[in-house]
């Protein structure tokens, strides 16, 4: 996988195409990703302490990876991700701007 913990990403296909989000947790066998604030779903919730009303909550769902691209923070344009060797170290860089990752 190409993309971490604190991405920001762009979504590609679904209800929430076009928007961005930061990656929150990656799941790597199911090749998956949790966005903040992408990808939300409602979840009935029983009455309980924390909710006493209980009624219904927002909850993030995974999303595959092949449905996001990376932002690239200084074109602001998403973008594919690779590997190269910049100052002898092995370094992801934007394929757009064939520029290393800040």
């Amino acid at each position: 996988m190409k993309i971490k913990i604190g991405d920001i990403v762009y979504m590609l296909v679904g209800k929430d195409k076009g928007r961005t989000g930061k990656i929150n947790r990656i799941y790597k066998k199911q090749d998956r990703v949790l966005i903040e604030g992408v990808n939300l779903q409602k979840k009935a919730i029983p009455k309980s302490e924390k909710a006493p009303q209980g009624g219904l909550i927002d909850v993030e769902r995974p999303v595959h990876i092949s449905n996001i691209m990376v932002v690239d923070p200084k074109s602001k344009k998403p973008s594919r991700v690779g590997y190269g060797i910049v100052e002898g170290k092995k370094e992801r860089i934007y394929k757009n701007s064939k520029r290393a990752k800040i």
